[in-house]
């Protein structure tokens, strides 16, 4: 007992020990990130501090020494984002800061924006290549640490991209601002965006309510004579006042609800705009931006007589809400919940077949066969009961192919939820798997011998079997499925990933399909008599194979237990090979006999608690992301994100991505296999392809709605595409002449 229980607290003392470093070494392996690329936009967090940063400086000397951090956003073609007002459909650009102690951040300096007309609206914001200055301020209280030598800058920052559709996009910044030295190198651009900021204009300017409160006259002053009689842009700072998308008015036209007119009455600008039916606000002062060329001016105008009453509007505009709605439907497939629809009857067809023939193949599968293999092991014990067989042989099939049809009516619901979910879901949850590997543990001590089911149960539950037969066949059919549920993804990729887009039905019967070919050896058995004639005779050969078949169930355990570590790391997998090893010893305990059953059954149970309390959590909790997320630039295989894989084909590099996962099996044989062929490995340097790897181990809403995008469900995946050209979906059992192939035709 004392030995145990020294083992028991070193054992604990290792994984606390462990569960100390590992967040270091995390830490040590992050990086900062200073730029985020969307299909739309490039986003790039720079700083400006040309004489370093002014720490310990009294306010009146800091001030001379400018420190400036900004984000440029480098529009694609035909893409823009958003002033501060942002017009008749968009959001502005929002920036979140998080900066030391002592320091702080002023206002955006709002580069001049322009019009950007679509349809009937108007926007106001940025094409191509704009910078956000955002000064900083350094006060007294910022004290960083002796040996600091920079300052630790993040900022979370959403915007909205639009085009015909917007598509509302985010990122995380991270910069290091070294404190001593200048940092320069972005100058120019800063200089350009501040020299494009509005001059103030000082003066008696006006604006006054006329008509009822349905128009403006405004009356801007002090403006240079340069631009005296000359046609400005005007861009009212408060949103949803005028109407954005006003034409102007030609001489001597009368002026409607949607025109304006502007002049110049001698040095003061004068203008006539229409308010808003929809107007979000009454403001006393009106902060308006003048816009000659290139140049701009900024005029802050008090308002004159009463707003009449505001009507009620949503806080985000119709026009931007009815985009935003237009937008995400047609990206259901990719980003939100499924769209269903109907198939030809051909495909349909066909997807059934290959649901059969996945269910057949699965019978194959170690996690499956053992129960297979037993169960027509009975036929040989009572082989002249033909009418019992086919009675058993349908309660198997029904309680297959109604378990899979629980599973898709499961999946079905979760869709309808707005769950993005794909085959092979449930290895993502590490409950779910160690749970699968105490049920294969636990079904290989039994066939190993270890312990009885009928030790633990009354005698009337024990003889539930003998009497109810095809209660007994039912459950071993839903058994059946619970452990096939690691194997099904690699051979019904297409067919899952048809189902779970398909109508309720149709999906179902998919479902279905698939427990019907993987019941119908056992049901043919069952009603061929020239199948159990063909088996071997009863003997002590039985219970040697019985005992062999417990084999393949530990295989499949180590599996789910290398499974599980990559999903919680050495920790989670250690603990889980501890628990397991205290449950075999609570199960032999109980399977002895007289006294010292109550004894070594109550030491084991009193071990196995412990242990679940002070392990048991970390079979469970979320580990570091693997080596593969901090991989090396110049690494073959690089982690994959949509963002990675658009920027390699932008500079015309084709792409293979393999979509995979640790519990999947097929994908680590091509892994080893097909993607480690030196061919292989040679065609794809000789094509230039960048390689990317998207790991499934983990649930991962992107991979998710990418595999959806390319009707998958599960993984493996793998997927070629060229710039320019269509994506090539390779199949799931690849070869090194599938991917020379697909290679040659890029």
């Amino acid at each position: 007992m004392m030995l145990l229980r020294a083992l028991t607290t070193c054992l604990a003392a290792l994984l606390l020990a462990a569960a100390g470093v590992l967040p270091a070494s995390a830490q040590a392996q992050s990086s900062a990130r200073a730029e985020v690329r969307t299909d739309q936009v490039r986003a790039t967090l720079l700083a400006h501090a040309p004489q370093g940063v002014p720490v310990g400086l009294a306010p009146e000397a800091a001030a001379g020494q400018p420190v400036w951090v900004g984000l440029q956003l480098e529009h694609h073609p035909d893409w823009h984002t958003y002033w501060k007002n942002p017009g008749d459909s968009g959001l502005p650009t929002e920036l979140e800061w998080t900066l030391p102690a002592g320091v702080m951040t002023g206002d955006i300096a709002w580069p001049l924006p322009k019009l950007i007309p679509i349809g009937h609206l108007a926007n106001y914001g940025y094409e191509g290549t704009v910078l956000l200055p955002v000064p900083l301020i350094i006060t007294p209280e910022y004290k960083p640490g002796p040996l600091a030598d920079a300052m630790d800058i993040k900022l979370k920052a959403t915007w909205l991209a639009c085009r015909q559709e917007c598509i509302p996009q985010d990122g995380e910044f991270t910069l290091r601002l070294p404190l001593a030295s200048s940092t320069a190198l972005h100058g120019a651009a800063f200089e350009a965006a501040l020299q494009s900021q509005p001059a103030p204009l000082p003066g008696a300017h006006s604006v006054e309510l006329q008509d009822g409160g349905r128009r403006l006259a405004v009356r801007v002053t002090g403006l240079p004579a340069a631009v005296h009689g000359q046609t400005l842009a005007l861009f009212p700072e408060t949103p949803h006042v005028i109407v954005t998308a006003a034409t102007p008015a030609q001489p001597g036209e009368a002026l409607g609800e949607r025109s304006w007119r502007q002049g110049w009455d001698g040095a003061v600008w004068t203008a006539d705009l229409p308010v808003s039916a929809d107007r979000a606000d009454s403001p006393a002062m009106m902060p308006l931006v003048l816009v000659a060329g290139d140049r701009g001016w900024r005029a802050e105008a008090p308002v004159a007589g009463n707003w009449p009453a505001i009507a009620p509007v949503s806080s985000v505009s119709p026009a931007l809400e009815a985009a935003l709605r237009a937008n995400a439907a047609a990206g259901m497939g990719a980003g939100g919940a499924l769209t269903t629809q109907a198939v030809p009857t051909a495909t349909f067809l066909l997807a059934l077949l290959g649901a059969l023939v996945g269910g057949l193949i699965l019978n194959l599968m170690p996690c499956v066969f053992p129960i297979l293999a037993i169960k027509v092991l009975g036929f040989t014990r009572h082989a002249h009961e033909r009418r019992a067989h086919r009675v058993s042989g349908l309660a198997y099939t029904a309680g297959v192919v109604l378990s899979f049809l629980a599973l898709g009516a499961l999946m079905l619901a979760l869709r309808a939820a707005g769950q993005q979910l794909g085959w092979g879901f449930q290895l993502q949850s590490p409950a779910v798997v160690a749970a699968l590997t105490v049920l294969f543990t636990v079904i290989g001590l039994n066939l190993a011998g270890v312990f009885e089911f009928g030790q633990f149960v009354p005698s009337r539950a024990a003889t539930l079997e003998a009497r109810h037969p095809t209660v007994n066949s039912f459950l071993t059919g839903m058994l059946a499925v619970a452990v096939a549920s690691p194997c099904t993804a690699p051979f019904m990729g297409a067919s899952l990933g048809l189902a779970v887009g398909l109508p309720a039905l149709q999906a179902l019967a998919v479902f279905g399909a698939i427990g019907f070919g993987m019941a119908l050896p056992y049901l043919a058995a069952s009603w061929w008599p020239a199948v159990a004639r063909l088996l071997p005779k009863p003997g002590m050969w039985m219970d040697t194979f019985k005992k062999f078949m417990a084999f393949p169930m530990f295989g499949t355990a180590v599996w789910l237990l290398w499974v599980l570590g990559q999903q919680t790391g050495i920790d989670g997998a250690g603990a889980l090979l501890a628990l397991l090893v205290a449950l075999a010893l609570v199960l032999w305990a109980l399977g002895l006999r007289g006294r010292s059953r109550l004894l070594l059954a109550s030491v084991a149970l009193v071990v196995g608690g412990f242990l679940a309390v002070a392990i048991g959590p970390n079979v469970i909790k979320a580990a570091i992301p693997s080596a593969l997320a901090a991989a090396e630039p110049g690494a073959r295989w690089q982690p994959w994100s949509p963002e990675r894989v658009q920027t390699a084909l932008g500079d015309g590099r084709p792409v293979f991505v393999d979509f995979t996962a640790a519990w999947c099996v097929t994908c680590q044989y091509n892994k080893k296999t097909t993607l480690a062929n030196d061919e292989v490995l040679q065609a794809m340097d000789g094509a230039k392809v960048q390689t990317f790897r998207a790991d499934w181990t983990r649930r991962d809403a992107a991979i998710t709605a990418e595999l959806t995008r390319l009707g998958r469900s599960g993984v493996p995946v793998y997927l070629l595409q060229a710039p320019g050209k269509p994506p090539i979906v390779l199949s799931e059992i690849l070869s090194v002449a599938d991917v020379k192939d697909a290679l040659s035709r890029l």
